[in-house]
């Protein structure tokens, strides 16, 4: 809803979790990641075993990609999921904590993580329909 809020990977244990990383300003998070992601929310809205999530992890760009941007593309694409931007880290490399954690390598990118925690997959290409045929399965399984 545009609200300020918390979000933790912890409480989502035991859940499939699917993540896009994306920046306001990356061509390929509009014409590819943001309809992904869409796609993924929409196949799996009414399923609470699955959560969608995106932030915007800023690694260039900072005075285009803001925080304002955030519920701007949220808006944009129609997709009422977490959503929340990490401006990047006070490092030499300046890159943000997200993309140094899940060692991603730019946006738009998607991490999926098992019910576990463990990460299953951490890349740039990915097809949302493959996705959501293997999260069908696994979902299957949890019960």
């Amino acid at each position: 809803n545009g609200e300020p809020g918390s979000f933790s990977m912890d409480a989502q244990r035991g859940k499939w979790v699917y993540m896009k990383l994306w920046q306001s300003w990356c061509p390929g998070c509009h014409s590819l990641g943001f309809p992904a992601l869409k796609k993924v929310t929409d196949a799996f809205m009414d399923d609470d075993r699955v959560v969608t999530l995106a932030i915007q992890t800023v690694f260039e760009g900072h005075s285009t990609n803001t925080g304002d941007k955030v519920r701007e593309m949220q808006l944009r694409y129609e997709i009422p999921i977490p959503m929340g931007h990490d401006p990047g880290s006070q490092t030499e490399s300046g890159y943000p904590n997200t993309m140094l954690g899940y060692r991603t390598g730019g946006t738009p990118w998607q991490v999926l993580i098992a019910p576990d925690g463990s990460v299953v997959f951490d890349g740039f290409r990915v097809d949302s329909d493959k996705v959501i045929e293997v999260l069908k399965d696994e979902v299957k399984k949890l019960g």
